[in-house]
């Protein structure tokens, strides 16, 4: 049976418990019995965003319907912030936030929590992990501030996150990307797995022109990696037999399995193979499709 996770962050796990997201909930949706967390009204101009929020990318027409809804009905679950020394600064809720201002309104509910700096990059990035909102890079660079900013080693933030350390690694290495070819990514014009075989590249003009080429020629990861080989002069492996065409299908099924697990799946035409590391491994992916039960340790 799996493990219970630790707490988040540095002896903060008497705070945050188990889940960030489930605490976050758990404050804003029963702010009316928590002591000292009672709801206010907050004019908008006195919310200053947070500094650590790791999304930069906001689907414009999300928030539009947004504030429509918002317009209509208000605003059910309450902002998060804090007091600082002039107004308040955000913890979470900028979508809330961004689609309030659309829809013209000067204030906004919330609830003041005492955090630490510490404390709201942790929340922010974990929280916004956790819900899964974020494009790969964003994800690296979040990833990349706690490692930096807050010490976290690698195995920590497999940890935190509920990622393979490998997964972490890989993906932290898209920030080695050049700026354009990091925009491509977050413009879904090429995916993490098409990106990633470019890092082995001699440098960032090779990467950029390479990243043009997949681009234009619509290539296949499996194509990517070929690309690659022949700009290095790397002979491919020779076969001993004809390798088949995979089924667009399946190979799609494959990259959206592995991105969720975190882990090598390959999916055959009457069989799926997910590979783990370990124990530890296998009992997160069996976490991940819902095959362990909860029980108290």
């Amino acid at each position: 049976m799996a493990e219970k996770r630790q707490g988040l962050g540095r002896g903060l796990s008497s705070i945050f418990g188990q889940d960030v997201e489930q605490y976050l909930d758990d404050i804003q949706n029963n702010a009316a019995d928590a002591p000292g967390r009672k709801e206010i009204q907050i004019r908008i101009r006195e919310i200053r965003p947070n500094p650590y929020q790791p999304r930069k990318e906001f689907d414009k027409k999300a928030l539009e319907e947004l504030a429509d809804s918002i317009r209509t009905h208000g605003i059910f679950t309450p902002l998060l912030v804090r007091k600082s020394v002039s107004g308040y600064d955000l913890i979470t809720g900028e979508r809330r936030l961004r689609a309030a201002t659309m829809a013209g309104l000067d204030t906004v509910p919330a609830i003041s929590v005492d955090f630490t700096d510490e404390e709201m990059m942790e929340i922010s990035i974990l929280e916004n992990v956790q819900r899964e909102d974020l494009n790969p890079i964003e994800e690296a660079a979040a990833y990349d501030s706690l490692v930096r900013k807050l010490g976290y080693t690698q195995e920590k933030l497999a940890e935190r996150v509920g990622k393979s350390r490998e997964y972490c690694a890989n993906i932290m290495r898209l920030l080695k990307l050049p700026n354009d070819v990091q925009q491509m990514v977050i413009s879904k014009k090429l995916t993490m797995s098409h990106v990633r075989p470019l890092l082995s590249l001699k440098d960032e003009d090779q990467i950029y022109d390479a990243a043009k080429k997949v681009l234009q020629k619509k290539m296949s990861v499996r194509e990517v990696e070929n690309y690659v080989r022949d700009l290095q002069g790397t002979p491919a492996k020779t076969k001993t037999r004809s390798v088949q065409v995979k089924d667009p299908y399946l190979r799609d099924l494959e990259d959206r399995m592995q991105k969720k697990l975190a882990t090598q799946v390959t999916v055959g035409k009457k069989s799926i193979n997910i590979a783990y590391g370990d124990t530890d491994d296998l009992n997160r992916i069996l976490d991940l499709l819902g095959c362990i039960e909860d029980a108290d340790l």
